[in-house]
């Protein structure tokens, strides 16, 4: 749903409206879907502190199973940055700086907490831990297969990274002469498989080092000592053991600028489209 304002809506280019949430949650509801999630985006054009606490407001009052929050970003390729990188003045309003998204996520987490929910990771937060399971998030970032469907989507097949083609008339015309829309593939080492699953279960808020040393072999302790080590150095480490690698609410809020300490420096600074 991303927004309850219209304007917001209507700013970011969004084909649905205020009223349509409501009625399609009515809906999912009514259809006995075991586990609902609402998504929000924190830092849209146009978005306030005002608009932003009405819109945690009113997900709570909704009682969703799962809340999913992003923080703004805007990829080379999308309308936004274009216009923006070019001085085009379309969207003058602008997209919030990094602090403010940040602020208003730790906020909506903390307002989460007040109303029972338990924050699962960097963008998520449950009603109930017991019962509600992510296994699409959690199975894909142990390796698990995934088929992406949609212009530029990511998936990882058979060991092989995966991405279709970014523009909507190359994807179309692929699929048109009954083609695979693919506009790249990649199968990474096993290193790059590690670091790979090593940085997006940190994503979770923390890891477990058992794991890697079952699955590759490999004590992450040993293996990423200079990355943990400034981590820790920055106040981002809750604990760091043989049992558990745990990163503190500041770092989940911001912790995809931190994972790149951990790439090969050959990847770091690499756009994804």
């Amino acid at each position: 749903m991303e927004n309850f304002s219209d304007r917001v809506l209507e700013l970011n280019g969004r084909a649905h409206r205020s009223p349509e949430i409501g009625r399609a949650y009515d809906a999912a509801r009514a259809l006995g879907f075991p586990q609902i999630n609402i998504d929000l985006i924190a830092g849209m054009l146009g978005e306030t502190d005002a608009n932003w606490q009405d819109c945690v407001e009113r997900t709570v009052a909704m009682a969703p199973d799962s809340i999913t929050i992003y923080q703004m970003e805007l990829p080379y390729n999308t309308t936004i940055s274009g216009d923006l990188l070019k001085g085009g003045g379309q969207f003058e309003e602008g997209v919030a700086d990094w602090a403010t998204k940040r602020r208003w996520v730790k906020d909506a987490f903390a307002a989460l907490e007040r109303a029972g929910y338990h924050i699962g990771s960097a963008y998520t937060a449950v009603r109930n831990p017991e019962t509600t399971k992510f296994i699409y998030r959690d199975r894909l970032w142990e390796g698990a297969d995934l088929l992406g469907l949609g212009v530029a989507s990511f998936g990882h097949v058979n060991g092989v990274h995966m991405q279709n083609l970014d523009t909507w008339p190359k994807y179309q015309d692929a699929i048109e002469r009954g083609e695979l829309p693919l506009g790249r593939a990649y199968r990474p080492t096993d290193e790059e498989r590690l670091i790979r699953e090593f940085v997006l279960q940190l994503k979770r808020g923390a890891n477990r080092p058992a794991y890697f040393a079952q699955k590759y072999g490999v004590d992450v302790l040993t293996r990423f000592r200079d990355a943990l080590q400034s981590l820790r150095q920055d106040g981002y480490l809750a604990e760091c053991s043989a049992d558990r690698i745990a990163l503190t609410r500041d770092a989940l809020l911001r912790v995809d600028v931190l994972l790149p300490r951990f790439f090969l420096p050959q990847h770091t600074g690499i756009r994804y489209t």
